[in-house]
């Protein structure tokens, strides 16, 4: 059978007009927005549209293609309420959360690092004195001391930095995720550096926990094959005035997952170990450095 002859000159000419009716789609599409009064407004939606048509014409997008993501961006919305925000936990599962943070914070590499907020970061935390524990419920972890020195870049030690603690309970829940289950200010807390510039938390061993994964994020990580767990870890937010805030965690080295982090948010330089003190509890050493605002 004679296979049909193809016109190699015509396809380049449909796949050539083709190419030149999405780049003038594109240019009018632009050019609705370029005399919008609010200049960074402008930049970021003129840069989402063409990041936007430029991915749907690597990919050749097709009609029910767009309409599954339609779908999955509905069902993300329709599932978020005032504990649960699965847009950011999407954002943190597709590495968008660390690198927005990482633009965010930026700065002195003498700093420490910062990682991501997460979804379970609640407002409004009881404020805890120095050394106070943040665990209200029984729980059979191991309780842990975290303490440290918070200093600027030049080595000067801060008073009254403002540190916002929380982490999730031994059974690998925050508060939040349990309301009927654990007191609401279990393991969260707001603390101060002393006059010599440290601090020191009370709290459990942290255990790694997994993301919720019955949502559209859980089942995108799982649809790819993707990890969808955290290593143990504990947040620390520190304010001070003058200083960049820094949002970090403190990641238990002897904890699953460190190499494979659901969200990305594990730094080297972030992994602390656990060590047995007299009095039998674990302690370890999280000195800080804030860069400058």
């Amino acid at each position: 059978m004679t296979r049909p002859s193809i016109n190699i000159a015509s396809r380049r000419a449909v796949n050539d007009s083709a190419a030149d009716a999405q780049s003038e789609l594109l240019r009018e599409v632009l050019s609705r927005y370029g005399e919008s009064p609010n200049q960074r407004l402008r930049e970021v939606t003129e840069a989402a549209i063409r990041h936007l048509h430029a991915f749907a014409a690597e990919i050749d997008l097709q009609r029910d293609e767009w309409m599954a993501g339609i779908r999955f961006l509905t069902e993300t919305g329709a599932i978020c309420d005032d504990v649960r925000q699965e847009f950011i936990l999407l954002s943190d599962t597709l590495g968008v959360s660390t690198l927005v943070e990482m633009l965010t914070h930026g700065g002195d590499a003498r700093s420490t690092q910062n990682t991501v907020l997460g979804p379970f970061y609640v407002p409004g935390s009881p404020e805890r004195t120095f050394g106070e524990s943040m665990l209200v419920d029984d729980d059979p972890g191991e309780r842990v001391v975290i303490r440290g020195v918070v200093t600027d870049l030049e080595g000067r030690r801060l008073p009254e930095v403002r540190i916002d603690a929380w982490q999730n309970a031994t059974n690998g829940f925050y508060a939040c995720q349990q309301p009927h289950e654990q007191t609401a200010d279990n393991l969260r807390g707001v603390y101060h550096t002393d006059e010599e510039g440290r601090y020191e938390i009370r709290t459990v061993r942290p255990t790694p926990y997994p993301i919720p994964d019955d949502g559209p994020a859980g089942r995108l990580l799982k649809d790819n094959g993707r990890n969808w767990w955290r290593p143990g870890h504990t947040h620390l937010w520190f304010s001070s005035p003058g200083c960049k805030q820094l949002i970090t965690h403190v990641f238990d080295a002897t904890t699953e997952f460190l190499d494979s982090d659901a969200v990305f948010g594990v730094r080297s330089g972030l992994v602390r170990t656990f060590e047995r003190g007299a009095g039998g509890e674990l302690h370890t050493t999280f000195d800080v450095v804030l860069d400058r605002a």
